[in-house]
């Protein structure tokens, strides 16, 4: 059986979409920290069937925001001596910038290298932005 024990001090990224758990490990440049990480993939959930998890030990900040981008419906745990001191279910934000790309090839960002791509929440149930400059609607769910 495998054992993943409890951290000290640091966060525990929980109820990760089961596969995005390595985005997340890439997008939080968790391998080039000082900090131990245990990525736990496909772990077993009562709830969605499958999950991902990350332990970080000693870890200070996190980019919330950028968490329930990649994976809506995650929830962080900061834990201090042993004990979850904070639970965090980060909600999605209301604008992203530089974050996600417009898939529409005729979207003038695609054709401007210099412009930002910046997209607004439409739906946040289910995870809906739309592009600023073409209108074009992008789920996170297909990201």
């Amino acid at each position: 059986m495998l054992e993943i024990t409890s951290i000290k001090n640091g966060f525990v990224l929980d109820h990760i979409r089961a596969g995005v758990g390595v985005k997340i490990f890439k997008y939080l440049k968790l391998e080039d920290g000082e900090s131990e990480v245990a990525l736990i993939i496909n772990a077993n959930s009562m709830k969605n069937g499958r999950k991902d998890i990350i332990k970080i030990e000693n870890a200070t900040e996190i980019d919330f925001t950028v968490l329930a981008l990649l994976s809506p419906g995650i929830t962080i745990n900061e834990i201090k001596n042993e004990v979850r001191v904070r639970k965090i279910k980060p909600s999605l934000p209301k604008q992203v910038k530089g974050i996600i790309n417009c898939d529409n090839p005729r979207c003038i960002t695609n054709d401007e290298k210099y412009l930002e791509h910046v997209f607004d929440l439409v739906n946040e149930d289910n995870g809906s932005y739309k592009c600023q400059y073409c209108d074009t609607i992008i789920n996170l769910s297909e990201v």
